[in-house]
């Protein structure tokens, strides 16, 4: 199925490449949500989020002519994202807490009401917990778990060495639960 997405957004970047916008509208609508949610995730604030998002597209607008099809389209935006939202928070110089959006029902309805306050707790603390850990962990985390990239894709984003994506992930793995433990209270010694 990537393959065929890969397909599908190479000949919509063709077109947009030859000017057509509709065909970079299309690419922006199969990829704005995916974008969205990785900056959200990264930044904490939804504001910045949205601005960061269409950011992102300008950029990639601009850049389109630059992009290569050996580097997949999905992790060129990613990229550009993350650049983006690197250099935010290095302007912000503080890493907010983002509280779980109220209106993002994450608990499955067909749960009792224990279950869903449970479920809803867990999602809050995590969340809290990957704002606080650094922010190099907590993008190879996003890039990994939420987005789903290969190892080969997240050090093309990241620019970095497939070897150097296996030691980070670990470490960020590491200090999520680390952060999760003293948040729980478990012993992690």
């Amino acid at each position: 199925m990537e393959d065929a997405d890969a397909e599908r957004d190479n000949a919509f970047i063709v077109l947009a490449r030859a000017g057509d916008t509709r065909a970079f509208g299309e690419i922006v609508r199969r990829h704005q949500d995916r974008v969205f949610s990785f900056i959200l995730r990264l930044t904490g604030t939804r504001d910045e989020a949205m601005d960061l998002t269409q950011e992102v597209f300008m950029k990639a607008w601009q850049a389109l002519p630059e992009w290569r099809p050996e580097a997949r389209f999905s992790t060129w935006l990613l990229q550009i994202a993350r650049n983006l939202s690197i250099d935010m928070l290095r302007r912000r110089q503080a890493v907010q807490f983002a509280p779980l959006d109220d209106e993002l029902d994450i608990a499955d309805a067909a749960m009792g009401p224990e279950a869903c306050y449970a479920a809803r707790q867990h999602d809050a603390q995590l969340a809290r917990a990957l704002q606080r850990i650094p922010t190099e962990h907590r993008e190879i985390l996003l890039l990994r778990e939420v987005e789903d990239l290969t190892y080969s894709d997240i050090a093309q984003t990241l620019g970095i060495r497939p070897g150097t994506v296996k030691s980070r992930l670990a470490r960020a793995r590491a200090a999520l639960l680390e952060r999760l433990g003293c948040k729980t209270g478990e012993d992690r010694g």
